[in-house]
């Protein structure tokens, strides 16, 4: 079982993880933005990861600081645990319906890190959740884990539902992501021979 821990500590956050890839969906997750940890929650599961992650940020400021680093601590938590940033397997897009929505998320464990995100939601907030930030966490998990992330809702009407599908669709493309190929071992799947 790949297992790590990591802790993040800058001026405006401290995080502690703890995830195991080969997990059960089981989560503890604790990090004071209540729809945040509804959708880590949804990554956990939905991965079928174990995960226990506490974030205190300087929410009396803004979410923001909390949500990025959250998404960079777990990229480079889960890039610990995928044997160098999971670069023997092939990029994964996983569609995920959630009732009325549809979202799809691709994940490229490539060394170069880009994020594109469309979450198709207008509203400000979602539960107690800046939505805009949404992409901010997409973000730094890519920076994190040095990963392509695209994201993006197809159609849909609730905003829940939107940022939930993406959080889902993410989670299994992960777990795809993260599992290991016997068939194709430690090949690069690059012919320039480096990431």
């Amino acid at each position: 079982m790949r297992k790590a821990k990591l802790h993040r500590k800058t001026r405006k956050t401290e995080i502690r993880i703890a995830l195991t890839i080969e997990g059960r969906g089981k989560y503890e997750v604790a990090t004071g933005i209540r729809f945040l940890d509804h959708m880590l929650e949804l990554f956990a599961r939905h991965g079928g990861f174990d995960l226990k992650l506490t974030a205190v940020g300087d929410l009396d400021v803004d979410q923001h600081h909390t949500v990025e680093d959250v998404g960079i601590a777990l990229g480079e938590v889960s890039t610990a645990l995928s044997e160098i940033a999971a670069a023997f397997c092939a990029p994964v897009i996983f569609v995920m319906p959630m009732d009325e929505t549809l979202g799809l998320a691709a994940v490229d464990f490539g060394g170069r890190a880009t994020a594109v995100v469309d979450t198709k939601v207008r509203a400000v907030r979602v539960g107690d959740l800046q939505s805009e930030l949404v992409y901010d966490f997409f973000e730094g998990f890519a920076r994190g884990a040095r990963a392509n992330i695209h994201a993006r809702v197809l159609y849909g009407r609730s905003s829940h539902h939107k940022i939930e599908a993406l959080f889902k669709a993410f989670a299994r493309a992960l777990r795809i992501a993260c599992s290991r190929d016997r068939r194709l071992g430690r090949m690069l799947p690059s012919t320039k021979g480096l990431l």
